[in-house]
């Protein structure tokens, strides 16, 4: 069972209370409570089970610009006293860095917490391993299905309580709920793999057992009997569970501390053309029920909404408070990373895009993290399915598309189909004339 806001602001009170009178000018800690209960299945049989608990806290304590953090989770008194004790003494050895300090309290959150991130229900072992079992039951439904490489389902609850000696605190708790199913499909001595996942705060908003057994089988399916092709230059239809990840590479190149490193390719491009005229993309934190959605972020301060690029134009990066003071610029509640980071819809529908060109490779999956961030570079390893004449014709694999991430953001074209199944999201997109490498 999860702590309640009570015992962790005691917590919290303590370790503030105590490193103020061993001489810190200001700290800052997190003190969380978890429990996560997790089911995996193979082949409609029980594959292992495990609940976890975590208490925990980090203590950061700061004298003038000397800085120190610590960690445990043993949170007895006494553990506590020699916790501060060894983050006071070991700040006191650390060089200065004039960055250092708390985030600027007329920042800090203050407001009402409405956004729907906890759900009180609570799912038996019983019900967890009967979730999976029908999910794989349904995709053995499917002649093809031969073997199943793992299914879970997954139960978090956590409550947080953040501190610091400017006189913030407060913290709320969050639910997720998370399934996945993955198949193996075989015909004419081909085999392949694929999966489904569903992740939403509210156990009754993830994906019915029968859908994601069914989607899971219908990927792995599609994929068999794949064709090589050769190397050419051609457009190409990302997946949405594909066409997220440029929102992910995105999101790295514009956080303060790559900006402050010069460690981007998007360095010195404030208030410039980044994607083309059509794009828009924004980072919203109050979305109710939404997986990315927080009040404020690892420091305290509120989260803002943001529209990152506004017609192509990035208007705005990632700030925290540290780098922010580096660009000279102040934190937008971005500490954590990016909240909810999605495309906004594009004005074409799916079959648009599909009937767009005599010949487009629709991309299914990546292999690889083939992307460098300093100058834009792209490759990947990649497999998908050709689409010939609007209609998908046969399966694609081992093939390498590359490019350049200042050319493919602004040759994007968006669907209107955006659905928000994860913190980042984005509708089926395509990029025209990216390069190809096949046999």
């Amino acid at each position: 069972m999860i702590k309640d806001q009570e015992y962790l602001k005691k917590i919290a009170d303590i370790c503030l209370s105590k490193s103020k009178k061993l001489g810190s000018s200001d700290a800052n800690i997190l003190v969380q409570s978890s429990v996560s209960e997790n089911v995996n299945v193979r082949n409609k049989k029980l594959d292992g089970s495990e609940r976890s608990e975590n208490l925990g806290v980090v203590l950061t304590t700061y004298l003038g610009k000397k800085k120190s953090s610590i960690a445990s989770s043993n949170l007895k008194e006494k553990n506590l006293d020699e916790l501060v004790n060894r983050c006071i003494e070991t700040m006191k050895i650390t060089p200065e860095d004039e960055y250092n300090s708390l985030p600027d309290k007329d920042l800090h959150f203050k407001g009402l917490k409405d956004l729907d991130l906890y759900d009180e229900t609570h799912l038996s072992n019983e019900d967890k391993i009967n979730y999976i079992k029908e999910a794989e039951e349904e995709a053995f439904s499917n002649d093809k299905i031969i073997n199943t490489n793992g299914s879970g389902f997954g139960e978090n609850k956590s409550n947080f309580l953040l501190a610091n000696s400017n006189g913030f605190a407060d913290g709320y708790k969050t639910s997720q709920f998370t399934a996945y199913c993955e198949v193996v499909s075989k015909s004419n001595g081909s085999m392949e793999r694929d999966y489904e996942y569903t992740s939403k705060r509210f156990y009754s908003d993830i994906l019915k057992p029968k859908q994601l057994g069914s989607i899971a089988a219908e990927h792995a399916v599609k994929k068999l009997n794949p064709k090589k092709i050769k190397s050419e230059k051609i457009s190409l239809i990302f997946d949405k569970r594909i066409s997220k990840n440029f929102l992910s590479i995105f999101a790295s190149a514009i956080s303060s501390s790559a900006i402050a490193k010069g460690t981007t390719f998007l360095k010195d491009k404030l208030n410039q053309q980044v994607f083309n005229s059509e794009i828009n993309i924004l980072d919203h934190g109050n979305i109710r029920k939404a997986n990315g959605s927080r009040y404020f972020d690892s420091e305290g301060i509120a989260v803002v909404n943001l529209d990152l690029i506004k017609n192509g134009i990035l208007q705005d990066y990632l700030i925290d408070t540290y780098n922010g003071k580096k660009i000279k610029r102040k934190s937008n509640g971005r500490a954590s990373g990016t909240t909810n980071l999605y495309f906004q819809n594009g004005s074409k529908t799916f079959e648009d895009l599909v009937k767009s060109e005599n010949k487009i490779l629709y991309i299914k999956e990546t292999i690889g993290h083939g992307t460098n961030i300093i100058n834009g570079d792209y490759s990947v390893g990649a497999s998908g399915m050709m689409i010939e004449n609007g209609e998908f014709s046969y399966p694609v694999s081992e093939i390498t598309i590359a490019g350049n991430l200042n050319n493919i953001f602004k040759n994007i074209t968006l669907a209107d189909d955006l659905e928000f199944n994860y913190a980042t999201n984005s509708p089926t997109m395509m990029v025209e004339g990216m390069v190809v490498g096949g046999k």
